[in-house]
């Protein structure tokens, strides 16, 4: 009796690893049963096959996206990550928390919606948490301000709100902020991370000013674009000497132009769309790619040292005087690829009528106080009139 017995429990056990049912046990049975969660909340959107090899009789670190050290998952990349696509539709399960080892979280684009977990915060070994490009709504959770070793945070174009809680900034290993194109509203935290290289959050409803922030002197890449923050840049950003990236387009910043931000050895200068006054005149020689400046209320004249900016964008101002020779220079040299100073007030140019403008470079003049000595094609949005009434330049000089 107590042979057959066996031999029946053997034979039952050949056949539950032959068919795989005993596999998962490897896995550390919260990891299993956190993994079954997320797949009931999550579904593949039509043409997408992420979760055919989601099969739980198999073992599941051999699931696509999971990836395991010894019997613990620390790293879930959720959805097919190859360019079109269609990604995931459904909800992040709050058992995603159970996943204490997780290192690595991410979400492809798709229609995931809902909000963040709040139990995000319990995984303490997580580094990297990308969920950009879907629906999720809601606040940022402040409890992700417990995550210390939080290096990456990618939550970009989704619909979220409120404001970044400032336990988010305080986290001493950020490396990479990227919350733009959402809906986020309030002041932007201070930032005290001596790892951060970028900070993105561009496209939000961001209020306030700068000038207590204190950006760490880590930083290479900061976009603030289409917010409505405030005040002046005096100062702002005077320790930041590794910066090569820097838009502040499309906010509501005034005062003077810090002379020290074309110093830097930044390849990208935006500072369009401002309220930003006054006259510019850098210290030296400006060595930046590309210089916006258009759509502000600055004044005065052009300085020559911009005659090495490759893309010069100074139109919709009050700029006064003569484009100087060095800048005319450059541009039939076709070191200059774009050179707008429309809608100023400018006086003239010295430029032959007769001379052909590189077909590699752009030239904008039109409604300024001059006769244009070239007709060069301008942006549709320059509008139809080629020069500036005389009774506007008679008052702008008197």
């Amino acid at each position: 009796m107590y042979t057959v017995s066996l031999s029946i429990f053997c034979a039952s056990l050949i056949l539950l690893l032959q068919c795989g049912l005993l596999s998962h046990a490897l896995l550390d049975p919260n990891d299993f049963l956190a993994l079954q969660s997320i797949r009931k909340s999550l579904n593949d959107l039509p043409g997408s096959n992420y979760f055919v090899s989601w099969d739980f009789t198999a073992d599941p670190c051999t699931f696509s996206g999971v990836f395991c050290d010894a019997d613990r998952v620390i790293a879930l990349n959720l959805g097919d990550p190859r360019a079109g696509s269609p990604g995931l539709t459904g909800r992040i399960d709050p058992a995603i928390g159970k996943l204490s080892a997780l290192a690595e979280l991410t979400i492809v684009p798709g229609r995931v919606v809902g909000s963040l977990p709040r139990t995000l915060s319990q995984l303490k070994s997580l580094k990297f948490l990308a969920v950009s490009r879907n629906f999720i709504s809601g606040d940022i959770p402040a409890g992700l301000g417990q995550l210390r070793r939080l290096q990456t945070l990618d939550l970009s174009f989704n619909q979220l709100t409120g404001a970044i809680p400032r336990p988010v900034g305080a986290l001493p290993a950020l490396a990479n902020v990227v919350l733009g194109n959402n809906h986020l509203s309030g002041p932007i935290p201070p930032f005290v991370s001596h790892e951060l290289a970028r900070l993105d959050l561009k496209h939000n409803n961001l209020s306030g000013s700068l000038q207590q922030l204190g950006f760490p002197p880590s930083l290479h890449y900061i976009s603030l674009s289409s917010n409505r923050l405030s005040g002046s840049l005096d100062r702002v950003f005077s320790n930041l000497n590794q910066l090569n990236y820097l838009d502040l387009s499309s906010n509501l910043f005034t005062g003077s132009i810090p002379v020290e931000l074309f110093s830097f050895p930044i390849s990208n200068l935006q500072l369009q769309r401002n309220q930003l006054f006054g006259p510019v005149e850098p210290a030296d020689q400006v060595t930046i790619a590309t210089v916006d400046l258009s759509f502000n209320r600055l004044s005065g004249q052009i300085s020559p040292l911009f005659s090495t900016v490759e893309n010069l964008y100074m139109n919709n101002n009050r700029f006064t005087g003569r484009v100087p020779s060095s800048i005319v220079d450059r541009l039939l040299a076709a070191s200059i690829q774009i050179l707008y100073l429309q809608h100023n007030y400018l006086s003239g140019i010295e430029i032959n009528p007769t001379v052909e403008i590189p077909l590699s470079s752009s030239l904008c003049l039109q409604y300024n106080c001059m006769v244009l000595p070239v007709d060069t094609p301008c942006p549709l949005k320059a509008g139809p009139d080629k020069s500036r009434p005389t009774s506007q330049c008679i008052e702008w000089k008197g």
